[in-house]
C-alpha cells in the first residue's frame, strides 16, 4: 500500500519526503487555507518539491464550479502546471462527466468525497485514476469504513477497473491498518496521524528496559 501525505504545508511535505520517501501527496481547499498562503503560491511550491519524480500530487479544482466544462477547463490548466498533478474532482454527475473528459485528454484524475460503492463505480467507469473514499467521516456516522473499502476493492477487481483506491480522512493508526488489510492501494493521512502510528507505549517501555539492561552490563 502506498503512503501519501494529506497536507499543503511545505515543511510537512519536506519532512515526509525525507523521512518516509512519500509515494504521493493529496491536498484540498481546507489544507490550502491552513497553509496561510495564496492558492497559486502553494501549488507552485508543491510542484517544485515533486519536480523530477513520478509521484502523484492531487490538486482540487474550485469546489464552487458545478458545470462539467468549466471543471475540465480549470483541471486542464492545473495539469499544465506540473506533470505530477492529478486533478481532484468531487463525486457528482457533472464531476463524473468531467473526469471522463479529462481522462480522454490523458489527464489523471482523483474522484474525491466518495461515500458509496455506487459513487466509486461511477468514478471508475468514468476512468478516474484514483478514487478517494472518506474513512473517518463514514465511521463518525456509524458506518463500517473497513467494509466500505473491501466492497470498493472487490468491485474494482471484479469488473477489472484500473482505478486505485486512496483511503482518505484517516484519523488513527488503527484505520491505517484496517485499510491496508481491506485492500486499499494507497492511504493518505496527516503528518501527526502517521507519526502517532509509528509509536506505541510498549515500544517506549521496552526501549527503557533494554537501556537499563545495557547500562547495567559490563562492556569491557
Amino acid at each position: 500500500m502506498k503512503l501519501f501525505l494529506d497536507s499543503a504545508i511545505t515543511e510537512e511535505i519536506r519532512h515526509g519526503l525525507e523521512y518516509w520517501d512519500l509515494d504521493g501527496l493529496t491536498t484540498n481547499p481546507k489544507h490550502i487555507k491552513s497553509s496561510g498562503k495564496p492558492f497559486l503560491k502553494v501549488i507552485e511550491e508543491i510542484a517544485e518539491l515533486f519536480a523530477g519524480t513520478d509521484k502523484p500530487v492531487s490538486v482540487e479544482v474550485n469546489p464552487h464550479i458545478t458545470d462539467w466544462e468549466q471543471i475540465v477547463e480549470e483541471g486542464a490548466k492545473l495539469a499544465k502546471m506540473s506533470p505530477n498533478f492529478v486533478i481532484k474532482v468531487g463525486a457528482s454527475e457533472s464531476g463524473f462527466k468531467a473526469i471522463r473528459e479529462l481522462t480522454s485528454q490523458n489527464i489523471r484524475t482523483n474522484a474525491t468525497l466518495i461515500f458509496s460503492v455506487a459513487q466509486a463505480w461511477h468514478a471508475a467507469r468514468a476512468g478516474a485514476s484514483f478514487i478517494s473514499p472518506f474513512m473517518g467521516w463514514k465511521e463518525t456516522y456509524g458506518d463500517s469504513a473497513t467494509t466500505f473499502i473491501m466492497e470498493v476493492a472487490e468491485m474494482l477487481e471484479r469488473h477489472e477497473y484500473e482505478s486505485e483506491i486512496i483511503a482518505a480522512a484517516i484519523r488513527n493508526g488503527r484505520q491505517i491498518a484496517d485499510v491496508a488489510i481491506a485492500g486499499a492501494h494507497c492511504v493518505t493521512a496527516g503528518l501527526g496521524v502517521y507519526q502517532d502510528s509509528m509509536q506505541n507505549p510498549y515500544t517506549v517501555h521496552g526501549e527503557k528496559v533494554f537501556q537499563n539492561a545495557w547500562d547495567e552490563t559490563p562492556h569491557e
